[in-house]
């Protein structure tokens, strides 16, 4: 089975040359969590607070609807962090224009709950992760192998190997859908990825939590929660580099990304 769904990376890697879709990408917010900034800028004022962004990027070209990441919806975590204006990402991705059987693929840029728990809103999808972020905390049984991730999202994830809609994708660099790359070594996890995509508007890199917000990019700060802070502001610098442009980088959880992209308003943001 690993070696099937791995495979299955390489096939899509020779497909892109013949494929030159421009994608559009929408920040797509479902909630506002209260947080501390000393969560997500090592060393920042323990005393700062922020109403942090809850968001999905959704991506549409070339006959493809893809999620990069999918948010949360479970109860148990709605009531422990009681978001403010909360609904769904399947409610949020509708809103933006796609019903939630449409997506197609869905990117997980790392295992933690608020990035994998909404999965299986999306029945259709098929999953890319990264291989060694998979083995690394799911056992081949399906349950938790280290601390990081929740036994739900152990349990789908393995589930989707079972029905065959898994896709790991193996390393750094990966192009594995036409225009779509993986990148490694921002280590926010184990083997945390982020994402650049081929726009209209050139490379567009959505960071998710690999960079919180804009200002762990402009003060070069790491993000507090990481294996590696060093390697973390290594895949900062890296991301000025892939990006067309510095204001193309989308940190994962800052509200700015909606004020800096204001249109098409609602709750989405263009990035272009």
């Amino acid at each position: 089975m690993m070696r099937r769904l791995t495979l299955a990376v390489v096939v899509a890697s020779t497909l892109q040359a013949q494929d030159t879709t421009r994608y559009t990408v929408d920040a797509v917010q479902y909630a506002t969590i209260p947080f501390r900034v000393s969560g997500l800028i090592a060393g920042a004022d323990t005393s700062r607070r922020l109403e942090i962004s809850m968001a999905v990027w959704l991506v549409r070209g070339g006959g493809r609807n893809i999620l990069i990441d999918a948010g949360f919806h479970r109860q148990r975590f709605v009531e422990r962090w009681k978001p403010n204006d909360f609904v769904t990402p399947a409610e949020a991705v509708r809103r933006a224009g796609v019903a939630p059987e449409q997506i197609t693929d869905i990117v997980v840029t790392h295992v933690h709950w608020d990035h994998a728990d909404g999965i299986d809103l999306f029945r259709n999808a098929r999953v890319w992760i990264q291989e060694d972020e998979y083995s690394y905390y799911v056992t081949p049984t399906g349950t938790v192998k280290e601390r990081g991730i929740e036994p739900e999202v152990a349990t789908m994830l393995h589930d989707l190997e079972s029905q065959g809609r898994l896709r790991l994708i193996a390393g750094d660099a990966k192009e594995f859908l036409p225009g779509i790359t993986a990148y490694t070594g921002g280590r926010h996890t184990f083997q945390s990825q982020y994402v650049g995509v081929r726009t209209a508007a050139g490379t567009v890199v959505i960071a998710s939590d690999n960079l919180y917000l804009y200002e762990n990019l402009d003060r070069r700060a790491p993000i507090a929660q990481t294996f590696d802070s060093t390697a973390n502001l290594r895949a900062q610098d890296r991301m000025r580099t892939i990006a067309s442009d510095v204001r193309l980088i989308v940190p994962g959880h800052d509200p700015a990304v909606f004020q800096r992209f204001a249109r098409p308003g609602e709750r989405v943001a263009r990035i272009k």
